[in-house]
């Protein structure tokens, strides 16, 4: 069946970041510790915290077995229910790991790593990620499209005759306080040629 174009949608190139819980906020910084906000994101609600923290890993390569560390890591606000660290394939090889590609919140049998806060240090058992590239939506926005939560559509992106990609597979995000975004990681974008933020197009069958 052919594909039929469906919207224009602006992506975004989202970069290395990590999300935490309210107890291991607490824990890496302090007890009863808030988030500051740095910069507001385009999710509604959701801002890049002034706050950082050094993630490390095991590289439990056939070398030898060391830690590989990356510093300045950006926390996203506001808390979750769970803590999450995302990274691109780029650098997760360079990090030792081989973390699964998954929707957010998905962490069930994902690799674990370590957490160094201003107050403290803090093991976590599962939680590293390569996010899968999704699109937010709100439901007025989702309906106006034709989406539907959970649906998988395709987004070209890029300059055409140049870079112009299409991405397979796109998971469709559907609640009311989304708005119409569609998200990928650095990978994603330096294959499409596009640094930050671009103009796309949506396609379904």
């Amino acid at each position: 069946m052919e594909s039929k174009e469906s919207g224009k949608i602006l992506a975004e190139v989202s970069a290395r970041h990590i999300h935490l819980c309210q107890e291991d906020l607490e824990a890496l910084f302090g007890q009863g510790y808030e988030l500051k906000k740095k910069k507001e994101l385009s999710l509604p609600g959701m801002f890049a915290a002034k706050e950082t923290v050094e993630v490390v890993c095991k590289d439990c390569t056939a070398s030898a077995k060391q830690e590989r560390r990356l510093d300045k890591v950006r926390i996203v606000g506001p808390v979750r229910e769970y803590t999450q660290f995302e990274i691109s394939l780029s650098e997760s090889r360079k990090f030792g790991e081989r973390p699964l590609v998954r929707l957010s919140g998905d962490l069930e049998g994902t690799p674990g790593f370590k957490i160094i806060g201003k107050r403290g240090i803090l093991k976590k058992d599962k939680g590293l990620i390569i996010a899968k590239r999704h699109i937010h939506a709100s439901l007025r926005e989702a309906e106006k499209l034709g989406l539907k939560h959970g649906q998988e559509v395709a987004v070209v992106l890029g300059r055409q005759g140049e870079r112009e990609l299409i991405f397979k597979k796109v998971t469709v995000r559907v609640a009311e306080d989304y708005r119409l975004v569609f998200h990928i990681d650095t990978d994603e974008g330096n294959a499409a040629g596009v640094k930050s933020r671009a103009w796309g197009r949506i396609l379904k069958k």
